[in-house]
């Protein structure tokens, strides 16, 4: 189990930032993951002013853009709560890339603080709520992929294994190309769309090729871009969030 994040007691409150993918294209999986952790006795609570990380803009070298984007969303966790974020990769634009975006702003203090509170959220489930999962599915074999950014900046491959690891009935394999991109990186899809498309092609064929059934992730825009290569293709094959799969495998959801 990777070591753990957290020194502080069990947290009775945390915020949940959804992230503007989540929101707007997935939203089940962001229920799923509040689910989950009302379920641990958590109370979850959901600024309904958020919006976005400001990533695309700041991987897009367009740093007052995301100052701006981000900016918003600093006055919405006012109290010291973490700040729960079911994507590896906004979490890591959050927690890392926040505090070099605002360095010599007025509000540098202001981002420096949330962002000291962002975590992941199969990170939070393992570390800080050592979740302890009861698998009630039917055997399976399963693949995970994990965004680049996220596994880089947040390590979350190593959280999510380690989740779906502690389920009796299921067998983790591991796929060629397991830490490489799927190809989206956000506007990266749209600027460079035959690397992008090449690079997907690469990952569905090994993900199908691992002799899994089905396929998880914690991020959005990664399940976005695999599932809909496959659908593309005409494939059976699917991909689950994170979120999704666990609650699913352990009665949660019907």
């Amino acid at each position: 189990m990777p070591p753990s994040t957290a020194a502080a007691p069990r947290p009775r409150d945390v915020y949940f930032f959804g992230t503007c993918l989540l929101d707007l294209f997935l939203p089940e999986a962001g229920l799923d993951a509040i689910t989950l952790l009302e379920r641990e006795g958590v109370r979850v609570h959901f600024p309904q002013g958020q919006s976005c990380c400001g990533q695309p803009a700041f991987t897009s070298g367009q740093p007052g853009e995301a100052r701006t984007v981000a900016r918003a969303q600093l006055g919405l966790f006012d109290q010291p709560w973490p700040i729960v974020v079911p994507s590896g990769s906004c979490g890591g634009m959050m927690k890392h890339h926040w505090p070099t975006l605002f360095a010599g702003e007025a509000d540098a203090a202001q981002a420096n603080e949330v962002a000291s509170r962002v975590v992941e959220f199969a990170d939070f489930l393992l570390n800080v709520l050592q979740i302890e999962l009861r698998d009630q599915g039917a055997p399976a074999k399963v693949a995970v992929h994990t965004s680049c950014s996220a596994r880089r900046e947040m390590n979350t491959h190593v959280h999510g294994w380690a989740l779906v690891d502690q389920l009796s009935q299921v067998e983790r394999v591991v796929h060629d190309h397991e830490s490489e991109c799927c190809g989206f990186g956000g506007v990266f899809s749209l600027r460079h769309p035959d690397i992008s498309g090449a690079m997907v092609s690469d990952k569905s064929a090994a993900l199908q090729g691992s002799g899994a059934v089905e396929f998880v992730t914690a991020d959005g825009g990664c399940l976005m871009n695999i599932n809909g290569k496959l659908a593309h293709d005409g494939k059976a094959f699917r991909g689950k969030h994170l979120a999704t799969f666990l609650l699913e495998r352990t009665g949660g959801k019907a």
